[in-house]
């Protein structure tokens, strides 16, 4: 399947099965830590990148066999940049409700919620997990490069309007880049945002695996553990997570074996390049996700897709990665 992944272990939303409703990397952000890669179509515009009846047929055939559904706690809507982009994005939500029977969490980088009808569309997900990497226009132009169509202060008004429209589950992540969105000013401006959203939850994360740009460097959890305690100052009883500390396996990286051909190698590895594609992986995280036999075995089995250029390793603070 193109756009329908996983399901995935993530510690926040358990096992978690992705729809993605890109083909390619469609965003108005070009951020410098980003793991899918460079922003292929950097644009405001809502269009339907791929066809909708596409995406709602690939849920059908899953969905369609409730043994395997069943193992699935909530449904990721997601994408190879920002999903709310697709102009069909809220009759797919709408589907998924429908016929999945789970919980809909969408992931995006909240920059369109100043759109009424995304706020709108949004309505129908039962957890909603925006970004806001700064509320400074000097460090959200250095991290997150947005396209020129886009107004720092208009996304701030968009988020704090959807915090108090919204019923549903809302956490609001940061990521912090060292040097660039975490001094005290920053921060500062950051909590007098949160201050006047109505949220459930922030979580707080840095650069883990490797990003788009060599110079994107993570902050230390030492600093993390200072911003998440001046969070909790300005709003007592906020949950602040620190998403740092998580284990490999989140919700927009490894697919588990078995829905599409896990059981023989050649449909095995097909899901493995389809797991990179999303995100970097390791040996050891790859052996995980499919039980194999350890990260030797991995590495013996990609190496003829690294020969072949289908796929190319990268070594990231003495880890080596699979793109």
């Amino acid at each position: 399947m193109k756009h329908i992944f996983g399901p995935v272990n993530s510690r926040r939303l358990g096992r978690s099965l992705g729809v993605d409703l890109f083909s390619e990397k469609v965003c108005n952000l070009n951020c410098i830590y980003c793991e899918v890669g460079p922003t292929v179509t950097l644009t405001c515009q809502r269009a339907e990148y791929v066809p909708t009846a596409e995406i709602i047929a690939e849920i059908d055939a899953y969905c369609s066999d409730r043994g395997r559904l069943a193992s699935v706690d909530v449904v990721t809507v997601t994408a190879s940049g920002e999903p709310t982009l697709h102009s069909g994005f809220g009759v797919i939500l709408a589907y998924l409700k429908k016929v999945a029977g789970k919980p809909i969490a969408v992931l995006t980088n909240g920059t369109t919620l100043g759109d009424d009808l995304v706020r709108q569309e949004l309505q129908l997900a039962d957890i909603v997990i925006p970004s806001l990497d700064s509320a400074r226009a000097e460090g959200f132009r250095k991290v997150d490069r947005p396209a020129a169509c886009l107004d720092l202060a208009g996304i701030v008004e968009g988020l704090v309007r959807f915090s108090h429209e919204y019923r549903g589950q809302l956490w609001l992540e940061i990521l912090f880049v060292r040097g660039l969105n975490e001094s005290g000013e920053d921060v500062a401006a950051l909590a007098e945002v949160i201050g006047r959203m109505r949220l459930d939850r922030v979580q707080l994360n840095t650069v883990a695996r490797p990003p788009l740009e060599s110079f994107a460097r993570p902050v230390s959890h030492r600093r993390l553990e200072e911003i998440a305690a001046r969070f909790r100052e300005i709003r007592p009883g906020l949950v602040v997570d620190l998403l740092a500390d998580a284990p490999a396996d989140s919700e927009k990286e490894q697919p588990q074996a078995g829905a599409d051909g896990g059981g023989d190698s050649r449909g095995r590895l097909e899901e493995i390049v389809h797991m990179v594609q999303r995100r970097p992986c390791t040996a050891a995280d790859i052996s995980r996700v499919f039980q194999m036999g350890g990260p030797e075995q991995v590495e013996q089995l990609l190496e003829p897709l690294v020969r072949a250029g289908r796929i190319r390793k990268q070594r990231h603070d003495d880890r080596i990665y699979y793109h």
